[in-house]
């Protein structure tokens, strides 16, 4: 039995939670609010991922101090645009000899950085594991058959976490590369917003399909540029991750882009939306890195110039078709 704690008691947080339970370890969960503590200690329950009853060994504390105090292994789990603040409140409680894994998806918005960058900017003798993949927070909760990528550089720290975590509902895979997975991970939000968009203005299937393969390349340069292993896009964080999040109305990008193609313009959705759409922020910080990098990314430019520079959908998704022709690489 591992002793775990879970930084973060959104959906995700309390589903890798529940699996870290059911694999048999102890773990302790923290969460901001005292109203989740106290539900999730005294009813088993979490408003922030309803209908699920909890294990009744998982234990909440409002204290990083206390979520820190004996665990060998930290899932944080906040959200990408947070994992600095978290982490850095984390920081007068965390041990050299615990293991971080990275748990959220999405690029820094203020630095372009990775989120393992941004820990290293923080901690540089930290390296951090990467757990990503294609897994819907609810789904994960209910036992639904899931599988998913945990990378680190350290050898036999991944596979360690994968028997860590594994249990007959919930398949770990390792890797050594934890660049790709974050990639892919973040920009697959923003492609799923685009995905969503062609579904609400009902441009079909054909158009869908389109976006998805053509995805995949845009992910592979920006991975590939920063290091990251051509193969893993093949990948469960890679393809698996951006088939299911640009398909599915379960996915909150896929759903805001929707809307926005029902709507037919980004403002009075970006007004109304009150839940976190991790793929908005990453669209502008995938183009800040990008660019940098000189990595072309057409598709993420168009969703960039929907959210932020008010272009009309139409004539986002035409100049797109009117790119010159080139080969398919």
């Amino acid at each position: 039995m591992a002793s775990i704690s879970i930084i973060g008691a959104g959906a995700w947080g309390t589903a890798l939670a529940m699996t870290a339970c059911r694999a048999g370890n102890f773990v302790r969960i923290w969460a901001r609010e005292d109203e989740v503590v106290h539900r999730i200690n005294n009813q088993h329950q979490n408003p922030f991922l309803p209908d699920v009853m909890l294990p009744t060994t998982l234990k909440a504390t409002p204290s990083l101090e206390e979520a820190l105090a004996n665990a060998e292994t930290v899932l944080l789990v906040a959200p990408a645009q947070f994992t600095r603040s978290v982490f850095t409140d984390m920081l007068p409680y965390f041990k050299s000899n615990q293991t971080l894994v990275l748990c959220a998806k999405g690029i820094e918005l203020k630095t372009g950085l990775l989120l393992s960058e941004v820990i290293h900017s923080l901690k540089p003798d930290l390296k951090p594991a990467v757990l990503s993949g294609p897994n819907f927070a609810a789904e994960v909760a209910r036992e639904c058959p899931t599988a998913v990528t945990i990378a680190s550089e350290t050898e036999g720290e991944a596979d360690r976490l994968c028997q860590m975590l594994r249990t007959d509902r919930f398949r770990p895979y390792s890797s050594t590369d934890i660049i790709t997975p974050q990639v892919c991970g973040s920009v697959k939000n923003v492609m799923a917003i685009a995905s969503g968009i062609i579904e609400g203005c009902s441009l079909g299937d054909n158009a869908r399909a389109a976006l998805i393969a053509r995805g995949l390349t845009e992910m592979k340069r920006l991975a590939v540029a920063l290091g990251g292993l051509p193969e893993s896009i093949l990948g469960l964080s890679g393809v698996g991750d951006l088939v299911l999040t640009a398909s599915s109305k379960q996915s909150r990008n896929f759903s805001f882009g929707f809307e926005i193609g029902e709507v037919g313009a980004a403002e009075p959705v970006l007004k109304t939306c009150l839940k976190t759409v991790e793929g908005v922020p990453t669209a502008a910080a995938v183009m800040e890195r990008s660019q940098k990098l000189n990595v072309e990314m057409p598709i993420c430019a168009a969703v960039n110039a929907v959210l932020y520079h008010q272009k009309p959908i139409r004539e986002a998704i035409f100049e797109l078709l009117a790119r010159p022709l080139k080969s398919e690489k």
